[in-house]
């Protein structure tokens, strides 16, 4: 199968609304005018520092006087004891103000926008204590200068995004960099998954240094509203790799849809909603090779015939299906297979053909998809290269109830999924998965 290739790049990308962005930041501190720094990733209180007993009056501000590399995700916050804010601005090299607010009794000032990296900032800040005195403070800091950036990007699977959709109870949370992440638990900190209705268990798993996932511990329920968060921007992701921006995500779950296939009995059930498919098209009997087949007893299909070749490499061709649960990705009309997508260009097993209604199920090119030239040998025997063989009336249904996160668990073949051919996270115990976690 042919897959995505990408050039590495070291300068700075602005790759528009596909992706989403992962990154911790590191800030070096120093102390000054009686603030208190505090590093990228903790938490900055307007009050720090502030130790003033009752009628004294003291004004602090976060960050430090000439502080540098200064996390841009940090906010700037100015506070009063004991007193009230008049003034405070907040200005770039360019003398363009930055955005900030106070809160109710204008004892406190915070940034309400985000800063820009390896930016110069000036800020004047003033206040009346209750003591009658007026209390200022004028002070510059300057942002961190990162090595390189990186822009994630919240997908559903390689040729979809997440945000927005319906998908079915299997589908995982995917984020991929388009840099190789050397922090991984900084990344996995600043990961948020929310749901509605709250309180659905579950992780992330890293499939490599550019891509983790994120799966419940058990199907999502059908109806749950998911909300996916990268909140990078500012966060150093290890050797000065930081998240270019923020992004985030939302999708809905639809019903429940799991088709299990069976190759042994060369059938597979239909389930939706936990309710087994008795009618296709309002018919209890699909006619296919000759004969009447009920669809309660499952759709006649035919699965790899197992067994390998050698391909033009010398590499090892198997051919037969891999068992476990399958996420659906993506679905075509009309999609052209070649054996040569994956080194098999001559002999008796290779093929170059169009097929209709094609639902990919794996990542190395399994498929659920008509086959009228093996109709005869669905619900009988394995005849495939491994894709699931269905007939055209079985197939148009299927490919018009199935789509991105349904499930197509294959049971009964020799050989297992891994986890990362595709989508197959449900492979995995819930033990298994999380020990992926980089925390």
């Amino acid at each position: 199968m042919a897959r995505l290739a990408r050039s590495t790049r070291r300068n700075i990308r602005l790759i528009g609304v596909l992706g989403v962005v992962l990154a911790l930041g590191a800030t070096a501190a120093c102390s000054g005018n009686g603030a208190q720094w505090h590093p990228p990733g903790g938490s900055a209180s307007p009050t720090d520092g502030v130790t003033a007993g009752p009628g004294d009056s003291s004004l602090t501000v976060v960050p430090a006087n000439q502080a540098k590399n200064v996390s841009p995700a940090d906010p700037v916050t100015v506070a009063i004891a004991n007193g009230t804010l008049n003034d405070v601005a907040l200005t770039n090299a360019d003398n363009k103000v930055v955005k900030g607010e106070f809160n109710a009794d204008k004892t406190a000032w915070t940034t309400s926008e985000e800063l820009g990296y390896n930016k110069t900032y000036t800020l004047a800040a003033s206040g009346n204590g209750l003591d009658g005195k007026t209390y200022q403070d004028n002070r510059s800091f300057t942002t961190v200068k990162p090595s390189n950036y990186t822009l994630p990007y919240l997908r559903a699977n390689v040729s979809q995004l997440l945000d927005g959709g319906t998908f079915g109870v299997g589908q995982p949370v995917v984020v991929w960099f388009d840099e190789t992440i050397k922090d991984k638990a900084a990344a996995e900190r600043n990961l948020v998954v929310t749901t509605d209705p709250p309180g659905i268990e579950g992780g992330w798993r890293w499939a490599n240094g550019q891509e983790v996932h994120w799966r419940p511990k058990e199907y999502w329920p059908a109806g749950t509203k998911v909300t996916v968060e990268a909140k990078v921007y500012g966060r150093d992701l290890g050797n000065g790799l930081f998240g270019q921006e923020d992004r985030k995500a939302s999708f809905t779950i639809g019903r429940k849809k799991i088709g299990i296939a069976d190759s042994k009995t060369h059938l597979m059930k239909v389930y939706i909603d936990d309710v087994l498919v008795t009618k296709i098209n309002g018919k209890t009997a699909l006619s296919q090779g000759g004969k009447s087949c009920p669809v309660a007893n499952g759709i006649p299909i035919s699965m790899g015939r197992g067994g390998s070749t050698v391909g033009d490499n010398g590499q090892r061709i198997s051919f037969t299906t891999n068992s476990g649960p399958h996420v659906v990705t993506v679905k075509s009309e009309v999609y052209r297979m070649t054996s040569a997508s994956y080194g098999l260009s001559k002999g008796d097993y290779s093929y170059d053909v169009d097929v209709k209604k094609a639902i990919r199920i794996s990542g190395d090119g399994e498929f659920v998809h008509m086959a009228p030239w093996s109709v005869y040998d669905q619900g009988k025997r394995n005849v495939s290269h491994g894709c699931i063989n269905m007939g055209p009336e079985a197939v148009t249904w299927f490919y018009t109830e199935f789509g991105a996160g349904d499930i197509v668990d294959v049971t009964g073949t020799t050989a297992k999924l891994d986890w990362r051919n595709g989508l197959g996270d449900w492979v995995l115990t819930w033990e298994e998965w999380q020990k992926g976690s980089a925390l």
